[in-house]
């Protein structure tokens, strides 16, 4: 799913390479850290939120079919000016 959410969120946002994503899997939750440039979150979360919550969906359906829950986080990466 890493890879998934990774290859997605690089063909959305203008650097692909600022795009970084963490797993942390427990027995039930699983952990999705979405890390993208300042500049990019908005383009990862979408008008009014829609592209975060397909994402959200999507994850959300898979992990279902593994009895499984998965938190999306998309955090904002620090500019180092």
């Amino acid at each position: 799913m890493k890879e998934f959410i990774e290859f997605i969120c690089k063909h959305l946002v203008d650097n692909p390479e600022d795009v970084d994503v963490s797993f942390i899997e427990g027995r039930t939750t699983a952990i999705i850290e979405l890390r993208v440039a300042k500049h990019d979150v908005g383009k990862v979360i979408g008008k009014s939120g829609r592209t975060a919550n397909a994402l959200r969906t999507l994850l959300s359906a898979v992990a279902s079919r593994q009895n499984q829950k998965i938190v999306l986080e998309i955090v904002e990466d620090r500019d180092d000016d």
